[in-house]
């Protein structure tokens, strides 16, 4: 194993220890900092994150409801990957809230939430500039919740940001696509036009092409990737 500061555990902090390592495992895991095919060796976890065995093992069996891991029989517990049907089942779900929630925002946004959204847009652009990847992630990540959180609905708020984590720890990829981040800076400008303009079915409309163009080029990149299996039970699937 490699670098792992995002494993160190804050142990003076008063919340469960059960959670705290729960969380780290979680971003490590959407973060590639554990990657999809990677060992987890309950053992080696807890040493490293200075911990018992017990909350990285329960830990462990709550990241294997949420599917963020895999347990392969007589082989041991792997990070996931996502298959091509999961990922086509994550994204048309992502579609049909996302689209929910920017239509939502189109006629509960106020002025000052759409000014937010406009300045997050000038740090895209200017991350995009750079080339900085991680920072446009950033940005990206916060430009969506701009627009779940004018939505102003709290329980769709959250179906999304769980819907995003699944998905986040394979935006670096597809954002370093040639080309990708200039034309999802161009998605998201169509995106807080139509809010402006308070035009519900516009927004809807270029939210869910947005979201369908950042599918597009996620399975783009898993097809070219001949070598994405990490063992015989862990391929991802082309169906």
């Amino acid at each position: 194993m490699s670098d792992r500061e995002v494993l160190k555990v804050d142990l003076d902090n008063p919340r469960p220890l059960g959670d705290l390592v729960y969380e780290a495992l979680r971003d490590a895991i959407i973060s590639q900092v554990l990657k999809p095919g990677e060992r987890m060796m309950e053992t080696e976890l807890a040493e490293e994150m200075g911990v018992s065995r017990t909350p990285v093992r329960e830990a462990m069996r709550k990241l294997e409801l949420e599917e963020y891991i895999v347990m392969v029989p007589r082989k041991g517990a792997y990070v996931a990957g996502l298959s091509i049907r999961d990922i086509n089942n994550l994204f048309e779900i992502r579609g049909a809230l996302e689209s929910l929630a920017a239509g939502l925002a189109a006629t509960r946004a106020t002025q000052e939430e759409i000014e937010a959204m406009e300045r997050s847009l000038v740090m895209e652009a200017n991350h995009f500039k750079t080339g900085d990847i991680l920072n446009t992630i950033e940005a990206d990540t916060n430009f969506h919740e701009l627009i779940y959180k004018a939505s102003k609905n709290i329980r769709l708020q959250n179906l999304l940001k769980d819907l995003r984590d699944q998905i986040q720890r394979f935006r670096t990829t597809s954002l370093a696509v040639p080309g990708r981040m200039k034309l999802a800076l161009s998605e998201h400008r169509r995106i807080v036009e139509a809010i402006a303009d308070g035009n519900v079915q516009e927004t809807k409309i270029v939210t869910k092409e947005h979201i369908e163009s950042a599918e597009s080029v996620l399975l783009e990149v898993i097809s070219k990737q001949k070598d994405n299996k990490f063992s015989a039970d862990l391929v991802i699937e082309s169906d």
